[in-house]
């Protein structure tokens, strides 16, 4: 992409790169916190098994994001691996402010206050690499278009062509 990818409003690769191993650096602390989690003290104190499930699942998705991240980071304009990722990402935080509502509820606020601290801190990365993903996407539909009409433009001109065969036969 390059030095082309500037010119059309791409952040450059080398500068989405850092973003990405934040994010996954992110994610591998959030982690730490996930598991420091009482679910058996939640559910003593009531919390729905929902929550239970949400923790446990969250602690998955978390490791996934982290894994996934850091391997986007090499080649971070693969357009559905951006979106595979981003997606990942949004639905662990949708599960985190859940699971923060159950925290402090069921068990103890000020853990719930950490949580929602960490997933703040991750916004500014999220915004960027949605830009990314967004600015990405339109490049890839401009070049699109441009090739769909160089295609165009051929077969109207090979259309336009008489046959080869058929001034072979007339000879």
């Amino acid at each position: 992409m390059g030095v082309r990818a500037q010119e059309k409003g791409i952040e450059p690769e080398w500068d989405i790169r850092p973003v990405l191993k934040e994010i996954a650096a992110h994610a591998q602390r959030m982690v730490p916190v996930l598991e420091q989690i009482d679910a058996t003290q939640m559910a003593k104190n009531g919390a729905p098994d929902t929550y239970i499930t949400q923790l446990h699942e969250s602690k998955v998705q978390a490791k996934a994001l982290v894994t996934e991240t850091a391997a986007l980071a090499n080649s971070p304009d693969k357009l559905s691996a951006d979106l595979s990722t981003f997606f990942r990402m949004l639905s662990l935080e949708k599960t985190l402010f859940s699971i923060e509502e159950g925290i402090r509820k069921y068990w103890n606020p000020a853990v719930a206050d950490l949580l929602n601290s960490q997933m703040a801190e991750n916004g500014a990365n999220r915004e960027r690499f949605q830009r990314y993903i967004l600015d990405l996407a339109a490049t890839h539909e401009q070049e699109c278009a441009v090739m769909d009409r160089e295609a165009q433009r051929c077969r109207g001109m090979l259309a336009k062509q008489p046959n080869a065969a058929s001034k072979t036969e007339k000879k």
